[in-house]
């Protein structure tokens, strides 16, 4: 028996006045939130099902008014019952980024989301700071993931007193080069399941709701080195130059030159993708998600391949070879 589900349904019918619709399933995430398609009068709409003591679903109002306000292309909360966790959303469609990224297309889908992504950035400056930092603690919150649940718990490693002075050396460099960056308002999961392809106003920006303000790289890292799908290093750092330009021309501040930035860039992704292996490990282990984990193998490649490229992370590189973590295949 779902409660929660009933619980939804009962809200649409009694508190909405929407009986006889029908829902189906739309989506699920990486959280407890779910999603469904809602089918009532010859139209579609989302409703989403977010239990109140799990997740808070007023940062998602209140940042999903704030991007409709920048002129992008976001939900609009059409209802929402914060106490009981239902909100009722507008309709973005069901052509997901990923499904449609290709060769053919891609200069085209990402061109369109990195301008959304830099009118989000415009917009830090001219609503000041109503976002919570991406500060030292949460930065490093969210790497220890990486050896609490990817080396622990899932492979098993546990650390001699050396190869963990290695990893708390390579945590301390990432987290330095991520707060000297210019701070920029950042959706923090802008990447091709969060993207939504849509007729006008492409992307469609779904999963806002914990957004920071933060380094400048941050969504440029989950869009370009997403970790669900991969492109050539070389072509990933053109596209890294071209909104480097952009945000030249746009009063964005992301660094002196193009070397800074990529140097910032390269780094910022490391420590995403660190986090993002402990979270996908997490999922699978606490949240009973396993299909994350097919996703591993690319995430941990980013972090082998950049921190070759980064003389100052010789020794976490290092660590990742000990370990054998650089076969990253299985």
């Amino acid at each position: 028996m779902d409660e929660r589900l009933d619980g939804l349904k009962r809200w649409l019918a009694d508190d909405l006045h929407m009986a006889g619709c029908e829902l189906r399933p739309a989506s699920a995430d990486a959280s407890f939130r779910r999603y469904f398609r809602v089918h009532h009068d010859d139209r579609t709409l989302i409703a989403m099902d977010a239990p109140a003591d799990k997740e808070d679903t007023r940062p998602y109002v209140d940042i999903a008014g704030r991007l409709l306000g920048l002129g992008l292309n976001a939900p609009r909360v059409l209802e929402a019952d914060p106490e009981k966790g239902y909100l009722l959303l507008s309709d973005l469609g069901t052509r997901l980024y990923l499904d449609h990224l290709n060769e053919a297309t891609v200069e085209r889908m990402y061109g369109d989301a990195i301008g959304a992504m830099i009118i989000l950035q415009a917009g830090t400056f001219s609503a000041g700071d109503v976002l919570p930092p991406y500060d030292e603690a949460l930065l490093r919150r969210e790497m220890e993931l990486f050896r609490d649940w990817y080396l622990g718990r899932h492979l098993g490693i546990h650390l001699s007193p050396e190869q963990d002075i290695d990893l708390e050396e390579g945590f301390a460099l990432l987290v330095g080069a991520a707060l000297e960056q210019p701070r920029v308002w950042v959706h923090r999961d802008f990447h091709s399941r969060n993207l939504m392809l849509t007729e006008r106003n492409n992307p469609g920006i779904l999963d806002f709701q914990d957004a920071v303000l933060g380094p400048v790289t941050y969504d440029l890292v989950s869009l370009l080195r997403d970790c669900y799908i991969a492109w050539p290093r070389d072509r990933v750092e053109n596209w890294a130059k071209n909104y480097f330009a952009v945000a030249a021309q746009s009063g964005i501040p992301a660094g002196a030159d193009e070397d800074q930035f990529l140097w910032w860039f390269d780094r910022m992704g490391i420590q995403r993708h660190l986090k993002a292996i402990g979270i996908f490990a997490r999922l699978n282990h606490r949240d009973g998600k396993p299909g994350y984990l097919r996703d591993i193998p690319r995430v941990l490649q980013y972090v082998v391949d950049t921190c070759g490229h980064c003389d100052d992370l010789k020794n976490l590189a290092h660590l990742l070879h000990r370990l054998d973590l650089t076969d990253t295949s299985a």
